[in-house]
C-alpha cells in the first residue's frame, strides 16, 4: 500500500493496541498475534504493538497497517517509546506501516533532542509514516512542524507536566484538530462507548483503543473494584 492507501485505510476507524509487558499474562506465546486476529474481527482498522517480535506475529494474523513502537528504558532519560536510532531502525526492518515515538520535548538517552533524531529518522527513512506520541498542544504543533505524518495524544497524563490531566482530553483533540493540519489520532483513556462517540465528534483521524480491549487483567480489575 502507499502512505496514502495507509491513511486512508484507518480514517474514522479504531485501531486496537496490542501489547503485553514481561510482567503481564498474556505476554510472549504469540498471543498479540491472536489477539490481533480477534480485533480484526471485531471491525479494527489497524493495530498498535511494541517489540518487533510481535510486530512480525501480528503481521502473519492481520493484513491490517500496523503502529509499531519499541519500548525501552534507558537510565538517562524518562523517554521511553522508540527512543532512539536504535529502535527506529529495528522497526523499520519489519516493515511496519507506521512508526510511532515520544515526540514530547523531554530529552532522549545521550542527551539528543527530537528535532536531530527525527531529522536523522526521516533522511533514512523518507518513505516512511511516522506518527509523534505528545502530551500536550505544544508537542502536537512541534511535531507537526517538523514533519511527523500524524500526531497522537498518547502521552497525555503520563508526563511530569500533564500528571493528572484527565484523559480522554476533549480539549486538547478540539484544538489540535481546529488548528493543526496534520491527521490527529486519539489515544488514551477510552474506557466506554460513550467516550468513543464523543471523541469521533471531533474530525480525528483515527481512535486507538488499548487496555478497555486487550488487556483483561486490568479489565477484570476494573469490575471487581466496582463491587469492593
Amino acid at each position: 500500500m502507499t502512505n496514502q492507501e495507509i491513511l486512508n485505510q484507518i480514517h474514522r476507524g479504531v485501531i486496537v493496541s496490542c501489547q503485553a509487558l514481561p510482567d503481564e499474562p498474556l505476554y510472549g506465546y504469540h498471543f498479540m498475534g491472536h489477539l490481533a486476529f480477534a480485533a480484526k474481527e471485531g471491525g479494527a482498522v489497524g493495530i498498535r504493538a511494541n517489540t518487533c517480535e510481535d510486530i512480525v506475529d501480528i503481521k502473519k494474523e492481520v493484513d491490517l497497517p500496523v503502529i509499531g513502537i519499541i519500548k525501552s528504558v534507558y537510565d538517562d532519560s524518562d523517554v521511553y517509546i522508540t527512543p532512539t536510532m536504535k529502535e527506529i531502525d529495528a522497526l523499520a526492518a519489519t516493515g511496519v506501516e507506521i512508526i510511532a515515538l515520544d515526540a514530547t520535548d523531554r530529552p532522549r538517552p545521550n542527551g539528543l533532542d527530537l528535532d536531530t533524531l527525527f531529522k536523522e529518522a526521516r533522511a533514512k527513512y523518507p518513505n516512511q509514516l511516522f506518527m509523534a506520541d505528545c502530551s500536550c498542544y505544544e508537542d502536537c504543533k512541534h511535531a507537526a512542524e517538523i514533519g511527523f505524518d500524524l500526531v497522537g495524544t498518547t502521552l497525555c497524563g503520563y508526563t511530569a507536566k500533564t500528571k493528572g490531566t484527565a484523559i480522554p482530553n476533549y480539549d486538547l483533540l478540539s484544538r489540535i484538530t481546529t488548528e493543526l493540519s496534520v491527521p490527529v489520532i486519539a489515544e488514551g483513556g477510552v474506557w466506554e462507548r460513550g467516550q468513543l462517540q464523543k471523541v469521533f465528534s471531533y474530525p480525528v483521524h483515527a481512535a486507538v483503543i488499548g487496555t478497555a480491549i486487550t488487556r483483561p487483567r486490568d479489565i477484570t480489575r476494573r469490575f471487581v473494584e466496582a463491587i469492593s
